[in-house]
């Protein structure tokens, strides 16, 4: 179930109205509770299982991690939830690629060692609710939050439907106390929430699906077909499509979950203004990125051991962070770059320290318009199956190639939309999308969500899935 469904359309409209019944507030609770799990069981009902067990492992070592008098028994407990967490994230999401890569290993040896297909399904959103799930525990280990009183709160938490499959990764922190009075949307909440809805199906529909895919897909199947300005119409098409899919998902999350009252952080601040990727890394993804600077490179040290640790540090988080995206090479090498990209950067602040030159507005948007291209060359990984693609489309970027895979009508479909997105962040940069809309006259805003509505039904393509459901 895709919130760029009828399906959906017709499930969100059920659980409000029973969400709208007189009945206690435990009571809608548990209907939210248990409306997630007919959400989730839409796609494969043996996978809630796994919900389940991830469920009731946090909530059991939560609680005998703050029962503990000994440090080793914490350990130990939070050693329990890592264990059980991350052992079946990385058996669903990893064996047949750990399988793979050894097998490949064997071959290089002379080994010709033949396995049997281990034909493992890749649970959907199974990254996201093992990190969040995971956050509770970390928490109580490290004293920010104590073990939550009521179980049925801590299993709604961990699948409340909207963010559930992917994302934003919500804190036990931030999304329990939500959970201690009665929440009902208030008309500006039910108004913004279900404005979200229709802007993040825009998003996701029209411009990623309609606009850019299509000429993603033709470019990253011939790499070798591509002329150079298709490469780069190719790259920048993804780059867009990316956003717009991952961003839409969030939106609509956000949005959806607002109708019920609860508030759910927000993922994207318009990322393609960053400049510099420590900027970028606080706009995109900022539920993964907080969460991985947080529990993962904070943990490791951090910066507090010296240059070059803090360098390893960066490196071992954003190859880890790239692994987290998939199980595939060419994801360990997209984070791989992104980590030199914070390394190289944090090298040339402290040598440059504060120059003036660079708080000039026309050399900070020469910085940013670097930071967009390099962040696209590393798209180039994420995008492409195999490195002989992607290192075959770099070339063609880079060393004029004058076939011409795309017409010129298709090259202005994705560099259009890019090129409004690209200025409409830089002017939004320091604002957000809430504060935006607030300075548009209210009667403007009805016919911006009217026209997109109107878009979207009359839109007849099929129904494309989420990129980040398969993360």
């Amino acid at each position: 179930m895709i919130f760029n469904s009828l399906t959906f359309l017709f499930f969100f409209a059920a659980v409000h109205c029973v969400y709208a019944l007189p009945l206690s507030w435990e009571k809608r609770k548990i209907h939210l509770w248990l409306s997630s799990y007919v959400f989730y069981a839409a796609w494969n009902p043996p996978f809630v299982i796994l919900l389940w067990v991830s469920t009731l492992i946090d909530w059991f070592t939560g609680k005998k991690i703050a029962q503990a008098t000994t440090k080793s028994r914490k350990r130990f407990f939070l050693a329990l939830s890592l264990a059980v967490n991350l052992g079946m994230l990385g058996y669903f999401k990893y064996g047949g690629f750990l399988l793979e890569t050894f097998t490949s290993f064997l071959q290089t040896t002379g080994l010709d060692y033949q396995p049997a297909a281990p034909n493992i399904i890749l649970p959907v959103g199974i990254s996201f609710y093992t990190f969040q799930s995971l956050s509770y525990s970390l928490d109580i280990y490290r004293g920010r939050l104590q073990p939550w009183p009521k179980f049925t709160d801590f299993a709604f938490y961990v699948t409340f439907f909207p963010q559930l499959v992917a994302g934003p990764i919500v804190r036990a922190v931030d999304f329990l106390p939500q959970c201690r009075k009665p929440r009902r949307a208030t008309p500006y909440q039910m108004g913004w929430g279900l404005s979200l809805l229709v802007i993040g199906l825009f998003e996701k529909v029209i411009l990623a699906d309609t606009l850019m895919a299509p000429i993603t897909d033709t470019v990253f199947a011939d790499p070798e077909g591509a002329g150079t300005l298709d490469a780069w119409s190719g790259v920048f098409g993804f780059a867009g499509q990316v956003f717009f899919d991952f961003s839409g998902y969030s939106l609509c999350a956000i949005g959806v979950a607002m109708t019920f009252g609860f508030v759910l952080p927000d993922n994207f601040r318009f990322p393609y203004a960053a400049i510099g990727f420590s900027d970028l890394w606080q706009r995109w993804h900022i539920s993964l990125s907080s969460w991985l600077r947080d529990y993962l490179y904070i943990s490791l040290g951090g910066n507090r051991k010296g240059d070059l640790r803090t360098f390893a540090n960066l490196m071992m988080t954003m190859l880890l962070g790239g692994l987290w995206h998939g199980a595939a090479w060419t994801y360990v090498a997209w984070g791989g770059l992104h980590g030199i990209y914070l390394a190289v950067e944090r090298f040339l602040v402290s040598i440059l320290g504060d120059v003036a030159f660079f708080k000039k507005k026309f050399v900070r948007a020469l910085l940013g318009l670097l930071t967009f291209i390099l962040f696209c060359l590393a798209l180039v990984f994420f995008r492409s199956q195999e490195f002989g693609d992607a290192f075959t489309l770099l070339w063609v970027m880079f060393w004029h190639q004058k076939q011409q895979l795309l017409s010129q009508a298709e090259t202005l479909q994705v560099m259009l939309p890019l090129g409004v997105l690209l200025i409409g962040q830089a002017l939004m940069r320091d604002s957000s999308l809430e504060k935006v809309a607030a300075r548009i006259p209210g009667s403007l805003r009805i016919l911006i969500i009217i026209g997109a509505l109107l878009t979207l039904s009359l839109h007849t393509g099929g129904e494309r899935a989420f990129i980040y459901f398969q993360f």
